[in-house]
């Protein structure tokens, strides 16, 4: 007899669909496939011109055409990252297989976090007003870069009547928006939820600012291999874009309607640094109280955790921070537990970055495959865990542990576990 509740007696909470826009594909299989194959993500900037800046690669979506996720007027009239997450939002429901229009909307939430939303909108509204004159503005300026409106665009389009949410916490926004949208079900306000997050933020104003704060890369010649997490020679992140949709549901309503079970999630927690805005805890205390809480949350022990899908941006201070933590958590396990970034061929797309991090983990479980570091190549002695460097391993994994550490000291960490629905 299968068994709907957790040992706290509350309502388990599975993922049954998922989708992805990112710069390693057009869907999420795609985006899995191209990390389990090292095919990078990461080139020269297009969408604007990068030569008054150090910096000139990112991560890109390439070939993305709104109009075959939404009419020409909105695609027009909406950002970009409610361009991305309409996207992906729509492939999520249907891998689910989920009806249109779903079949009791008021039960179904929507919750997609974004760390800044349709910046793009406002420099050009902005930038209207100053040259041309109030009476140029758009009409949708306001609507179009506040933070809120991928999830409302995601609510529309699927209809979806149930609770709706914004989070919005830099790096670790993806993380937190899935965290908290399986709360929306424990709680018992939704059988499902759609969430995930999303960014959409290549814009000279977001390279220059974080070049100004020596964070990103400067491999300009070779992007490919520009982002190196862990590696002795990392020299910062790659800015990316992108989004990742999760379909989440109690696991009682997944499994009458016969819905394919990916995973289960079974913790999240949140935790502050309350430190620095930019620079993380040196005693990496918040990360770690991050990851063992989620443990807490989902009742597991430090044993069960069997792959570690890292926050690892690249940077030198984070990743021998996340190592730091992972070996004050774990002790001397930490050394047997493979720790892995997707960042090496994804880069960081900061508020979608945690949920397309979030399909990646749901499916290495799915299919007992841990993706691997890429560009690992010289170790560095402050980072001497298994960072399960330059080709996928296959293995059983019952959980993996996510991490996003974001800006301001803001740390989000998920459980996932793998497809336990007959027990």
């Amino acid at each position: 007899m299968t068994n709907y509740q957790d040992a706290r007696g509350r309502p388990r909470v599975v993922i049954t669909g998922m989708g992805a826009m990112t710069p390693l594909g057009h869907t999420a299989e795609e985006s899995w496939q191209s990390l389990l194959d090292g095919r990078s993500g990461i080139g020269p900037i297009t969408q604007f011109d990068s030569s008054g800046l150090p910096v000139h690669i990112a991560g890109e979506v390439k070939d993305f055409s709104p109009k075959e996720f939404m009419d020409f007027k909105m695609a027009r009239r909406v950002s970009r990252s409610s361009q991305l997450a309409v996207a992906a939002a729509r492939m999520a429901l249907a891998d689910a297989g989920l009806p249109d229009p779903l079949p009791d909307p008021e039960r179904a939430g929507v919750l997609i976090g974004t760390g800044v939303g349709g910046f793009e909108v406002a420099d050009r509204e902005v930038a209207i007003l100053r040259s041309k004159g109030f009476s140029r503005v758009s009409p949708f300026a306001m609507t179009g870069f506040i933070p809120n409106m991928p999830s409302h665009h995601v609510s529309q389009m699927a209809g979806a009547l149930g609770p709706i949410s914004t989070v919005v916490a830099a790096c670790a926004t993806g993380n937190q928006a899935i965290g908290e949208a399986m709360g929306f079900i424990r709680n018992g306000r939704a059988d499902l939820v759609i969430t995930g997050g999303v960014e959409g933020l290549i814009h000279e104003a977001a390279i220059a600012g974080f070049a100004a704060m020596r964070a990103l890369s400067l491999r300009n010649d070779e992007p490919e291999r520009a982002s190196r997490p862990f590696d002795k020679d990392r020299d910062g992140f790659i800015l990316s874009e992108g989004a990742g949709a999760l379909i989440i549901e109690r696991m009682d309503h997944a499994v009458a309607r016969g819905a394919r079970i990916y995973a289960e999630l079974l913790g999240y927690a949140s935790s502050s640094d309350a430190y620095h805005v930019a620079v993380p805890d040196p005693e990496a205390a918040g990360s770690r109280r991050a990851m063992q809480w989620a443990l807490e949350d989902a009742g597991q022990s430090l044993e069960a955790v069997d792959y570690i899908n890292a926050h690892g941006t690249s940077t030198q201070v984070n990743d021998a921070m996340e190592t730091l933590a992972i070996k004050k958590l774990f002790g001397e396990r930490a050394y047997e537990i493979p720790v892995s970034s997707s960042k090496s061929v994804l880069g960081h797309a900061m508020g979608g970055t945690g949920a397309i991090e979030a399909i990646f983990c749901a499916y290495a479980l799915y299919h007992g495959m841990i993706p691997p570091t890429w560009n690992y190549e010289t170790p560095d002695p402050e980072c001497d865990l298994d960072y399960v460097p330059n080709a996928p391993r296959r293995a059983r994994l019952r959980t993996a542990l996510s991490n996003s550490f974001g800006l301001g000291g803001q740390n989000a960490c998920l459980l996932f576990g793998a497809n336990q629905a007959a027990s």
